[in-house]
């Protein structure tokens, strides 16, 4: 296989030497990732053009989670199963742009608290026991980033044409998709805050690393996919885990159903099967759990994601860094908060194949994929996003300036085109 041909050669052209020691095993040089296709966890979603609705619905009824509210648009596509449909409903983060059964824009602000918990990865042995290599210890902290992610535009405002006053990332994308429609003082604003460190245990056999130019752990961790899914969220739905990151949170009141929780990680990607197929940087979802007599037996949604620093050099593409991921997570938790808006299929620039409103998967890897913002003295690396017009078909679009794609509204010219059930060649 071509993947496993190339690894091998990469194994070669960073000898052992280069640390000074023999290389373990299970451990990788730092220019394996330069040949992998970095990217989000891609969820499978449970005419003339097309049409927005231009009335809320309200949010979504039974479940006991973050502010939202839903609307539709109009296309002809097919269905997750192949069959046709054209309404097609969506519930987003926030309050509506538009009044409940109204076509005036809203004028009201929406924050909604946005808890960082930062997850340290402690490596061990087949054991259990604390991992040492060159006589250090693997442990890749997870605090180290939480200052400059706070300092980012995804919570620290900057200037946009979608907002008169300075605002934050994903707040100007979805203002740009509503730009003709809202109210200029309409805005869903996060606030975070910095919540108790929590710490991943990995066993040997889980996970590959590769050691800083120290000797120190670890300039990335790859970790199998179920594996860090497994260890990541609660193993049931008793809502008292404490041996889980999520869990853990959930359980000390931490983060709440009505926030948007964001778990850091220190450079660590996922796999799916075996290294070569890498790297995932973060995916958004929500986690469920019972109610009880205190929130009226209602289902408790956590709206969570897993999102990596991505620390500069690790990729081939030298514009994937640091928030491109997070950016990419929070943007589509904003469209697609509970992972149920589903779409006609669709077939974006960059091969992804899909039936979902998940606006960053659309653009990610592409030359042109992220907007690079200075701010507080760093240049950060947001991800453009496609904009709600595009998965509708809305043509002309109705977003700000005609555009289907934000900040850059060069990404994407031209609106989707409904495709055939797994995009097989496109409807007539």
């Amino acid at each position: 296989m071509r993947l496993a041909v190339l690894a091998a050669l990469l194994f070669t052209v960073v000898p052992a030497s280069v640390y000074g020691q023999a290389m373990e095993p299970d451990q990788v040089p730092v220019s394996f990732t330069l040949t992998t296709k970095p990217h989000t966890y891609n969820a499978k979603s449970i005419a003339d053009g097309g049409v927005l609705g231009g009335r809320s619905n309200g949010s979504l009824l039974g479940i006991d989670s973050v502010v939202n509210w839903s609307s539709y648009f109009y296309l002809f596509g097919l269905d997750l199963n192949g069959f046709p449909q054209f309404t097609w409903q969506y519930t987003m983060v926030g309050r509506a742009p538009f009044s409940i059964g109204e076509s005036e824009g809203s004028a009201e602000t929406t924050e909604i608290r946005a808890p960082v918990v930062p997850v340290s990865l402690d490596l061990r042995n087949f054991d259990g026991s604390p991992r040492f290599v060159g006589g250090k210890r693997l442990f890749s902290d997870g605090t180290q980033y939480v200052n400059p992610v706070l300092k980012s535009p995804v919570f620290s405002n900057t200037s946009y044409g979608s907002s008169a006053s300075p605002t934050q990332y994903t707040d100007a994308v979805q203002r740009a998709e509503f730009f003709n429609k809202a109210a200029s003082e309409w805005h869903t604003l996060l606030r975070p805050r910095v919540a108790t460190p929590r710490t991943m245990v990995l066993i040997r056999g889980t996970y590959r690393f590769a050691l800083n130019a120290d000797g120190s752990c670890c300039a990335f961790v790859l970790i199998d996919a179920n594996t860090f899914v497994n260890a990541l969220f609660p193993p049931t739905f008793s809502g008292t885990d404490t041996t889980t990151p999520v869990g853990a949170a959930e359980t000390s009141g931490e983060i709440r159903t009505s926030d948007i929780s964001t778990f850091l990680f220190p450079n660590a990607y996922l796999y799916v099967g075996n290294p070569n197929n890498c790297c995932i940087l973060g995916l958004h979802t929500y986690d469920l759990e019972q109610g009880g007599p205190t929130n009226g037996f209602l289902e408790k949604r956590y709206v969570v994601n897993y999102s990596s620093w991505i620390s500069p050099g690790i990729f081939s593409d030298p514009t994937v860094g640091d928030v491109t991921a997070l950016s990419h997570e929070l943007s589509e938790t904003f469209n697609d908060p509970f992972g149920s808006n589903a779409t006609p299929w669709w077939l974006s620039p960059n091969g992804n194949c899909q039936n979902n409103l998940e606006d960053g998967d659309v653009i990610e890897g592409l030359p042109n994929g992220v907007f690079p913002i200075v701010l507080n003295g760093f240049t950060y690396h947001p991800q453009n996003e496609a904009l709600l017009q595009w998965f509708a078909g809305v043509t002309p679009s109705t977003a700000i300036s005609g555009a289907y794609s934000y900040p850059d509204t060069n990404v994407l010219t031209s609106a989707n085109v409904s495709q055939n059930f797994a995009c097989t060649p496109p409807l007539p």
